[in-house]
């Protein structure tokens, strides 16, 4: 089927052009802060201890994850994809609107921002990480309904009936595996992470679903790499392998062993949790 006529700026006055992929960002950041939020007033997920963090903090915070993720996302993208530019035109590295976010840079970006605030806080880490990871998928699938809006990142030729034929993707019918990582990185994703937060009740072991959320990604990740395109310009890696299976092996094993790290830990009993004391008269509250 042909490419849907689909204009990559939604609006544009003289110079200023608001881009779909813009706005993608937008709206998984904006989602994604709104549904950390309502986890940390849901007492009963992190029983027995105390939510990792107050609401007022998780507002702090998001301004700490949108550099994590625009500053880690195109450094990534320079590191692990183009690092020619940085000694051939240094100066393309900070002109994200040119194009070029890598996931796994915006990761670690955003890894570092947990890390950071959670330290300048005293806050635990693993547990404001547990949040942030059940609300990642908003961001992925926002994030690939705009590559597929904006005509890249498209599959590999295929016959398929659903098959695209994409402006710059030559005269080959492809796999529409945005469409794909959409529906596997940003929908399943969020409903097995919804499972894991609200059913199986895993918020009260520490890590375990951040470590779901990487393994899962991670597994996505590395399957639909077979069925997408990948950049001309890297080199032909051996046994198959892209650069996004390479990335996430990694992602896979840290994943695992928080998994296993968080199963092992013991659940504090309820007299020996994390719940502040009731602060003496005109002491601010303080979390632990």
């Amino acid at each position: 089927m042909p490419f849907p006529d689909f204009d990559p700026v939604l609006v544009q006055i003289g110079p200023f052009a608001i881009r779909w992929y813009a706005l993608a960002y937008v709206a998984g950041i904006l989602l994604g802060w709104r549904y950390v939020a309502s986890l940390m007033k849901r007492q009963e997920l992190w029983a027995p201890r105390a939510a990792p963090a107050t609401g007022g903090q998780v507002d702090d915070l998001i301004v700490w994850l949108t550099l994590g993720i625009i500053v880690g996302g195109r450094l990534g993208h320079v590191l692990f994809y183009t690092p020619s530019l940085i000694w051939e035109d240094p100066l393309q590295i900070p002109q994200t609107w040119n194009g070029g976010m890598s996931f796994h840079g915006g990761a670690i970006g955003v890894a570092v921002a947990v890390l950071a605030f959670s330290r300048v806080n005293k806050l635990d880490t693993l547990r404001l990480g547990d949040a942030i990871a059940a609300a990642s998928p908003f961001g992925l699938f926002f994030g690939r309904i705009a590559n597929f809006i904006n005509g890249e990142l498209w599959g590999r030729p295929t016959d398929v009936p659903w098959a695209v034929v994409f402006p710059n993707g030559g005269i080959f019918a492809r796999h529409p595996s945005q469409l794909y990582e959409a529906a596997l990185e940003g929908v399943i994703l969020f409903l097995l992470l919804r499972w894991a937060t609200h059913h199986a009740r895993l918020l009260r072991r520490r890590g375990v679903v951040a470590g779901i959320f990487m393994g899962a990604y991670a597994i996505f990740r590395m399957a639909l790499e077979n069925v997408r395109e990948p950049d001309a310009y890297l080199p032909n890696f051996p046994l198959g392998l892209t650069m996004g299976m390479m990335l996430s092996t990694p992602m896979f094993l840290f994943g695992a062993w928080l998994i296993w790290r968080g199963m092992k830990e013991p659940i504090p009993d309820a007299d020996q949790s994390e719940a502040p004391a009731a602060p003496a008269a005109g002491e601010p509250a303080k979390l632990r």
